[in-house]
């Protein structure tokens, strides 16, 4: 049976904490800015956890 293969995709979005969480940044931040407005877009600063229903799934793509 061969290896499972880390999907690269989404190893390049989700970031694994020293815990195990698993860490994302927020939608709607990279382009078409202008539009939005600033109280918007200083709200989707930062990182936020992944949500507990994808957990398992985000898990089994990052062979974790």
């Amino acid at each position: 049976m061969p290896k499972n293969k880390t999907h690269k995709g989404t190893a390049k979005r989700i970031r694994v904490t020293g815990k195990g969480k698993l860490k994302r940044e927020m939608t709607g931040r990279r382009h078409i800015l202008e539009k939005k407005s600033s109280k918007l877009t200083r709200r989707l600063e930062g990182t936020t956890d992944v949500s507990p229903n994808d957990e398992k799934r985000i898990k089994r793509l990052l062979g974790i």
